[in-house]
């Protein structure tokens, strides 16, 4: 199945890209998704933390990625 990340702000930076499609072997809560980021993408390791969005929401850790979802990568922002 498939997965589309977006990545915002610093996490592009580091990923050296704004998206890219993934697959997956099937359905993942959120906390377990986070583990795969880190996996496929070592250099989120250099991040604090980091927000999922799903589809356009804010996701928690008990939500899951579906097939076709679209996941957003959002690291924390300040403004001025």
């Amino acid at each position: 199945m498939n997965v589309q990340l977006l990545f915002f702000g610093i996490t592009a930076d580091l990923i050296n890209t704004s998206s890219v499609t993934i697959e997956l072997e099937n359905s993942l809560l959120v906390k377990d998704f986070k583990e795969l980021l880190l996996a496929k993408f070592p250099q989120l390791k250099n991040m604090q933390s980091y927000a999922i969005a799903i589809n356009e929401v804010y996701a928690t850790n008990q939500d899951i990625v579906k097939e076709n979802d679209v996941v957003a990568i959002i690291p924390p922002v300040s403004g001025g």
